[in-house]
């Protein structure tokens, strides 16, 4: 079944490779354009945060086990070139660590790439700014007191116009262009999905993002702790055949 929803993406005959955005038969599941690091990102961020919640938490116990067992199917499938791309993207990453620190300059679209540590691995995501909708601000007040006035400006407004004016121009900033980490082929995807046994790999990256909102909210909630009303005796047993 899985095979036959997948012909619904586009693959590019010459390697093999699926086609980013297309339909994968699921309704409003499109194909992922990285899987692979886009789960070990998420599977790192899992467990960093599992660390909150004590270890004789059954709730860790087994989001921990099951988030390593996976994170362990999806380091085992290596796409080509990844190796000479790694080697590229450290080197890139040592000689030039302020281009991708979280207090960096934007890059020309608005767009940044930053270097984040998740257990022991760095990542580098690429971080796109949401456009605020004026329509959903609130208020705060100020009156519309038209367009500005022409004249003399005041020292204070004088020094604002002189930073705008005297602002390095965005195309003479020398940014680094990051390159993704390589695809996984067609078969290499079908190959982790196989493993993976839980659907698409799109399926997987959505159950790994609900899982690390969880996290959150579990922590929140402290569930580790005693309820404050205990449950009444006999309330979770269940009907059971007895001998």
């Amino acid at each position: 079944m899985r095979a036959t929803l997948r012909l619904f993406a586009t693959v590019r005959p010459a390697a093999r490779y699926l086609e980013p955005g297309t339909p994968t038969g699921l309704t409003g599941l499109y194909t992922h354009a990285s899987p692979r690091s886009t789960l070990l990102y998420l599977y790192s961020t899992t467990l960093e945060k599992l660390k909150a919640v004590p270890e004789h938490s059954v709730y860790r116990q087994s989001v921990e086990a099951l988030t390593k067992h996976r994170m362990g199917l999806v380091e085992s499938v290596v796409p080509p070139g990844y190796h000479e791309w790694a080697e590229k993207a450290q080197k890139l990453l040592s000689e030039r660590p302020d281009e991708f620190d979280v207090k960096g300059s934007d890059s020309v679209d608005g767009a940044r790439a930053i270097k984040v540590e998740r257990g022991g691995r760095a990542f580098v995501v690429r971080q796109i700014p949401q456009k605020e909708d004026m329509r959903y601000e609130e208020w705060d007040g100020e009156q519309d007191e038209g367009p500005e006035l022409e004249g003399s400006r005041t020292l204070e407004e004088r020094q604002d116009l002189r930073h705008i004016f005297e602002r390095k121009d965005i195309s003479d900033v020398d940014h680094v262009e990051w390159e993704p980490e390589p695809q996984l082929t067609a078969d290499q995807i079908e190959e982790l999905e196989n493993k993976i046994g839980a659907g698409l790999i799109e399926e997987v990256i959505q159950v790994a993002e609900g899982e690390l909102k969880l996290v959150d909210t579990m922590i929140e909630h402290k569930v580790w702790e005693p309820l404050e009303e205990q449950p009444a005796e006999g309330q979770w047993v269940y009907f059971e055949r007895k001998p």
